[in-house]
């Protein structure tokens, strides 16, 4: 079992100068912990994500942490040049020394997208076209390509990328099918469901994975939760309760100041909901979040459980004491499952 982070970078009621300052000291402590990859959510125009460049806030990573992974989960591909990208990835790779990470996707909101004039029923051919340019242009010294949305032409390549062929590939899998395609493409994934979804996902990728590579260990296989570590659990569902509906009204505010609803659903409005009901959540002393923990990710047969730490309005004190815990006590017990 490994562990990540994943991160929304939601906004709290700090001055945006202070509030990326204090991430990056949560940041850090990841670093100390033992983490493996901190995963960063793309949005635009919302208070639900502060860094709508991942690859601005990843330089910064980069020369905070010594051995800490990171990247975007996802780089919303529709609102991205390739070649630009294909130039930006190739850069913080090196400069973090083979550090970074990939995620690919569509994006999640059409809101986003409109207010960019993008078309959001493009968007899936997009990505997937986007993505072969950018894996073509982290392999090869010149880039040609012509298709659908995307023509180049004999371009020079003249930086490239640290790890090789090029960076590991990510993606954000909501289905079975879609998590059988990732395994074709030997891609590791995250998923963010419900208990049974995110075994069925799992399941699916694993069957694909075993028809193509027999014995061979599948890469990480991530199950995403939000977690809150304490010394107790009525100090630890305090802090949750406080703030998850903060980042709650952040998750749906563009959906509902356009009288919608977001594209998946709306999601449990409290965290005794979170935890009870849709099982996406913890919060309590060290032993209640490894009890809890080690149900799941038995259950999901996940290889990678991500946390989502830093949410609403925890403090950054907060948020140190849940990260320091998890990694004393909750890491240990957890990693041989």
């Amino acid at each position: 079992m490994h562990f990540g982070v994943f991160d929304h970078l939601d906004r709290n009621e700090l001055a945006l100068r202070d509030f990326f300052e204090s991430r990056l000291k949560i940041i850090e402590a990841y670093d100390r912990n033992g983490f493996y990859s901190y995963h960063i959510a793309e949005h635009h125009s919302t208070p639900l994500g502060m860094a709508p460049s991942p690859t601005v806030f990843m330089s910064a990573i980069a020369q905070r942490t010594e051995r800490l992974r990171f990247g975007p989960l996802v780089f919303a591909m529709p609102f991205y040049s390739p070649l630009r990208l294909i130039e930006e990835i190739a850069m913080i790779d090196q400069m973090s020394g083979g550090r970074v990470d990939m995620g690919f996707g569509r994006g999640a909101s059409p809101i986003e997208m409109n207010y960019h004039g993008i078309d959001f029923e493009k968007s899936e051919a997009m990505y997937r076209e986007g993505l072969e340019v950018v894996v073509k242009g982290l392999t090869q010294k010149k880039l040609t390509h012509h298709g659908e949305h995307y023509n180049y032409e004999d371009v020079p390549i003249e930086i490239e990328p640290f790890q090789k062929p090029h960076p590991p590939i990510w993606y954000g899998a909501s289905s079975p099918e879609s998590a059988a395609r990732a395994a074709a493409r030997g891609q590791n994934i995250v998923n963010l469901d419900v208990p049974e979804r995110a075994a069925a996902v799992i399941s699916a990728y694993r069957e694909a994975w075993t028809s193509l590579h027999g014995a061979a260990p599948p890469p990480k296989l991530g199950v995403g939760r939000f977690i809150v570590v304490a010394q107790s659990d009525e100090a630890a569902l305090e802090a949750a309760r406080r703030a998850y509906p903060k980042w709650h009204r952040s998750f749906s505010w563009l959906y509902h100041i356009h009288g919608r609803s977001p594209m998946r659903g709306e999601r449990a409005k409290d965290f005794d909901s979170l935890r009870d009901v849709e099982q996406k959540g913890i919060a309590g002393s060290p032993k209640t979040v490894i009890d809890y923990l080690s149900k799941q990710m038995r259950e999901t047969g996940s290889n990678y459980l991500v946390g989502q730490f830093a949410f609403g309005d925890l403090t950054e004190k907060e948020v140190l004491t849940s990260i320091d815990l998890f990694g004393k006590h909750v890491m240990p017990a957890l990693r041989n499952l």
